[in-house]
């Protein structure tokens, strides 16, 4: 094993980059150069550099060419799919595989950005204050993982996307003043350009039927409605009609305690500039 190699199996890496380096070793040890298994793969030469830099992760088909060309039996193609899954934590796969497929999202968050909507700074800012060790290196992926998500806003037509926020949210100093304007900045322009429908619970409103839990409802098109309810390294998805029915009554009812869009959108630029004062 080369040098470079036994310092980087001491050390964590980035699942794109352990990826590229297993596929780097394998590479060499069929005796391929990158010209030679970009032609079994049918891709170029720096495809290849890009997948074992961990700049990019091969498709499916690319996987499965990788493995018939480098005869490894399905390991490279399996390691994505695995990938794939560790973007997110155990309890959460399930919920980001429906929100792929939602056609409408209803979101509750009483004390952080949901994820969907967080920049990568603010990310990166959640996730550090949740280790008690924090590796920059680990944070730093997870954070990118997690604004992967935003992916599904790129369709402005779907999914339509309702989100209420408590006002806990918008006064959390999540990673600083400049972090927290420009995330506020950020939601103010997804209002603004219409991708996002946006309430917020003002604290003067009290008590209200979601001011206990992190809550999300997801309609698709050709499924039951579900529900997805977080809390510390926990969550559950949930399809039973009753329970859903419930939840979005609740749902309903805090939306109705609400601000309305347009004076919720001025608070949330107001507190944003007050940010950026304090820079």
């Amino acid at each position: 094993m080369r040098q470079e190699d036994q310092r980087e199996t001491r050390e964590y890496l980035p699942p794109r980059k352990h990826f590229g380096r297993e596929l780097r070793i394998a590479r060499e040890a069929a005796g391929l150069t990158q010209q030679q298994l970009g032609d079994c793969v049918v891709c170029h030469a720096s495809l290849i550099a890009h997948f074992e830099a961990g700049r990019r992760m091969p498709r499916a088909e690319d996987a499965m060419r990788i493995d018939k060309a480098l005869n490894t039996g399905g390991r490279f193609y399996r390691m994505l799919s695995i990938l794939e899954e560790a973007k997110y934590a155990a309890h959460f796969r399930e919920a980001a595989e429906a929100e792929r497929l939602a056609i409408a999202i209803y979101e509750y968050a009483v004390s952080l950005v949901p994820g969907v909507l967080q920049t990568v700074e603010y990310a990166r800012a959640v996730f550090w204050g949740f280790e008690a060790n924090p590796n920059p290196k680990k944070i730093g992926e997870l954070a990118v993982g997690r604004t992967e998500r935003r992916r599904i806003l790129d369709n402005p037509d779907t999914p339509l996307m309702w989100v209420i926020l408590s006002e806990n949210v918008l006064r959390t100093v999540v990673g600083g003043p400049a972090v927290m304007a420009e995330q506020l900045r950020d939601l103010a322009r997804l209002m603004r350009e219409g991708r996002i429908f946006l309430q917020v619970v003002p604290h003067s409103i009290g008590a209200h039927a979601t001011m206990s839990s992190m809550v999300t409802l997801m309609s698709f098109d050709d499924a039951p409605d579900m529900a997805y309810i977080e809390g510390v390294f926990t969550g559950a998805l949930f399809d039973d009609p009753t329970l859903v029915r419930r939840l979005r009554h609740a749902y309903d009812l805090t939306r109705a305690a609400a601000l309305p869009p347009a004076a919720s959108l001025a608070l949330i630029e107001s507190v944003a500039e007050d940010y950026e004062n304090d820079c």
